[in-house]
């Protein structure tokens, strides 16, 4: 016991324990901005500094050599004084109608017939997918050959009938029509894939309890499926609100704007006026407008589609 307590040590002879920085697991850690600083670097380049500075170069009278002088809204009245502009407005607007509830319509029922767990599911989902995948230059060939008068696969469908094929490409009020077939066709392979990822996160026992309940496909359609899917809905439609939008390929090479300018959206009014006529203020003035378009058109389907979601 006296050996014990000889060789205990008081308390103010112990040495004093380490004082270690205590770090706060909330606290943000800055190294971390490392890992984001390429996405960043690459965001501020490619995306934040050309929108200020399209925002700039609208107020000047521009061309390919030199900024010119300050204009300021000077571009944005020419615009709304061109008839052109206004009717590439007004054909863009016309598309996006024809294509954004048609491609979220088709897309939502071909997910609802292709969920299915068999091989015949899976290929035909591999083949409606499949036109995605092309580019505008294929997509239009293969549509300009459905649609060319005289010879075109249309033309000759309609003569096994003894029928006339209607002139897609040169009739005025069918053109924006036939654009619009070859774009759902070419972009309705992304919906479908969306609504499929969707329907297949819903669980499978609530059906066996509305199987139970004997309720039809579409009491369990409308009371559990589209339910369970608004989100992804709202989502689809404003992807293609912004897609169709920015409508461009399809019209440059089906039909270059014609016939008398009512295919011309607006993106390609920005490219002849930017790069044909080297006006490069006008179709910077002329971006700005169809970016301002494209958030406001986004932002109130979004807020409508939202306050539905809350009264329900």
């Amino acid at each position: 016991m006296a050996d014990l307590t000889l060789g205990s040590t008081s308390p103010a002879e112990r040495p004093a324990p380490s004082r270690r920085r205590v770090q706060n697991v909330n606290a943000p850690l800055w190294r971390n901005a490392i890992f984001v600083a390429p996405y960043l670097v690459f965001f501020v380049l490619l995306l934040i500094v050309p929108l200020f500075w399209g925002m700039w170069m609208s107020l000047h009278k521009a061309d390919a050599f030199s900024t010119g002088r300050f204009v300021g809204l000077a571009n944005y009245t020419r615009l709304f004084n061109d008839r052109i502009f206004l009717q590439a407005i007004g054909n863009t607007f016309y598309f996006v109608l024809l294509t954004v509830p048609a491609l979220a319509l088709i897309g939502l029922l071909l997910a609802l017939a292709l969920n299915r767990q068999t091989r015949t599911a899976a290929v035909l989902r591999t083949v409606f997918f499949a036109s995605s995948v092309l580019s505008v230059t294929i997509v239009t060939l293969i549509w300009r050959i459905v649609f060319v008068p005289g010879f075109g696969l249309l033309s000759t469908v309609y003569g096994w009938f003894g029928a006339t094929a209607p002139a897609f490409l040169s009739d005025p009020k069918l053109v924006m029509i036939a654009i619009a077939i070859a774009t759902i066709w070419w972009c309705v392979g992304l919906p479908m894939m969306l609504f499929l990822s969707a329907l297949q996160q819903i669980p499978g026992d609530i059906y066996e309890a509305a199987a139970l309940d004997n309720a039809g496909r579409w009491r369990t359609f409308r009371s559990i499926t589209f339910p369970s899917i608004k989100r992804t809905f709202v989502l689809v439609v404003v992807i293609q609100i912004v897609l169709q939008f920015q409508l461009f390929g399809q019209a440059r090479l089906m039909t270059n704007g014609g016939p008398n300018n009512v295919s011309t959206p607006l993106v390609l009014y920005i490219y002849d006026a930017a790069f044909k006529r080297w006006d490069l203020g006008l179709g910077a003035a002329a971006s700005e407008v169809l970016f301002a378009l494209i958030l406001v058109a986004a932002m109130i389907q979004y807020l409508v589609s939202r306050r539905k979601g809350e009264d329900a």
